[in-house]
């Protein structure tokens, strides 16, 4: 059993920094999702994760598979997904997650078009589901500085950020301009997909933004208590997804998200907080 589950990490210098990159990035990205579910904001994050395509897709276009500058583009791509859906929703009668979904859908078919166009299918495919296997230690950099950079911003913002989440109209009476702090947080959640395109693609990459947290919701109330399930589960979903990956011989992003996949599964029955057997023996208990 020793040999079955450490082996592959005490061998293989890769298993390593794809577990160590998958930990951070799974860690800011639901941080960060944490206050997207709580604000019922799950499709912003669906919608940013496939609208950095397009600047993905120009920066392999200008200098390869050059991660940095794919991940530059991204974020400038995510910025302008983000801008014009709050233009939008401001000036005509649609709502701004019905302007999410527009973009989201048009940034997904160019940026795919661009990728197919100059590249192959091998790198349409890298750049969907992306490979955690290959991350070098300039990359792991490049995660723990986002890793740092969100923990820190959201530490900042955290009690107006936390306001707009519970209470956005207490939060105007303050006469706290509310819409800046939620700028500065779409701005992280940007970055935090762009980490997770490295790791996982872009297709997969809001999977550790949402599903840690939809998760963490099945087993606890707090949002102090979250933060700590989505520590624990971060490293778990990663550990056991680059397993599945390294015995199973399949892709790692797919594998971990898989992985996530089966703990929710298994949150959706026993969980402590929401789940359908606690709460039908809970009724049960009740009526009896």
């Amino acid at each position: 059993m020793w040999d079955f589950l450490v082996t592959p990490f005490l061998t293989f210098p890769f298993m390593q920094r794809a577990l160590l990159a998958s930990f951070m990035v799974a860690v800011s990205s639901g941080v960060v999702g944490s206050f997207l579910v709580m604000r019922r904001m799950s499709l912003v994050g669906d919608a940013l994760s496939h609208g950095i395509l397009p600047g993905i897709a120009l920066g392999f276009m200008f200098y390869g598979f050059n991660l940095i500058a794919m991940g530059i583009g991204g974020v400038i791509a995510g910025i302008a997904i983000a801008l014009l859906a709050f233009l939008v929703s401001r000036y005509t009668r649609l709502n701004e997650d019905a302007s999410f979904a527009a973009f989201y859908l048009i940034s997904l078919s160019i940026g795919v078009i661009i990728i197919s166009k100059i590249g192959s299918q091998v790198d349409l495919l890298h750049i969907l589901f992306g490979s955690v296997l290959t991350i070098d230690n300039t990359m792991l950099t490049f995660l723990w500085a986002i890793m740092c950079f969100t923990l820190i911003t959201i530490a900042i913002i955290y009690r107006p950020l936390v306001l707009f989440v519970i209470d956005p109209i207490f939060l105007q009476s303050m006469k706290i301009k509310g819409v800046n702090y939620y700028g500065i947080f779409l701005l992280v959640v940007v970055v935090n997909l762009i980490a997770g395109f490295q790791a996982l693609g872009s297709l997969m990459a809001v999977g550790l933004l949402m599903l840690p947290v939809i998760i963490g919701q099945l087993w606890v109330r707090s949002i102090e208590g979250l933060f700590v399930v989505i520590i624990i589960l971060g490293f778990l979903i990663a550990y056991f997804g680059l397993l599945t990956s390294f015995y199973l011989d399949v892709p790692s992003g797919p594998a971990i998200i898989g992985v996530a996949g089966l703990i929710y599964f298994f949150s959706l029955l026993f969980g402590r907080s929401g789940g359908i057997l606690i709460r039908f023996f809970r009724l049960k208990h009740k009526a009896a």
